[in-house]
């Protein structure tokens, strides 16, 4: 199940979708997570637990929350060990003034894109795919 690690590959097959609803960052001190959240991302760090999540449900939890964002999937199965895939990504947004927080799962790697960018970020993905073919 390991997934593409050659740099070349991974930007010619490179496809994106915008996933449904805003997201945002969250902070918990610990492990109370409210029951009525589904975390999209829990990453444990020494300063306390970080959520990302929908923006609906931190507000519905009354939770203080940051960087209201869209989320961006990436359709190619990249592998862990891939090098320079998301740097290349993150450089591109870069020249285009627009910060991104990359999350990688074990199939794909998802951009967090400041909302309202979203589109600008979709087209310089679609670029970076039709440059590489």
């Amino acid at each position: 199940m390991s997934g593409e690690t050659n740099l070349n590959e991974l930007l010619k097959s490179l496809s994106a979708q915008l996933v449904e609803g805003v997201y945002v960052f969250a902070t918990l001190p610990d492990d109370s997570i409210p029951e009525n959240i589904t975390p999209r991302m829990v990453f444990r760090e020494a300063e306390g637990i970080t959520l990302v999540l929908r923006k609906t449900e931190a507000e519905a939890c009354g939770l203080a929350c940051e960087f209201p964002c869209r989320m961006i999937t990436l359709d190619v199965h990249s592998s862990l060990e891939a090098v320079g895939f998301i740097a290349h990504i993150a450089s591109e947004l870069a020249r285009h003034d627009m910060g991104v927080n990359p999350v990688s799962g074990f199939f794909h790697d998802h951009l967090f894109v400041p909302e309202g960018r979203e589109q600008d970020a979709m087209r310089i993905l679609e670029r970076i795919a039709s440059d590489s073919t």
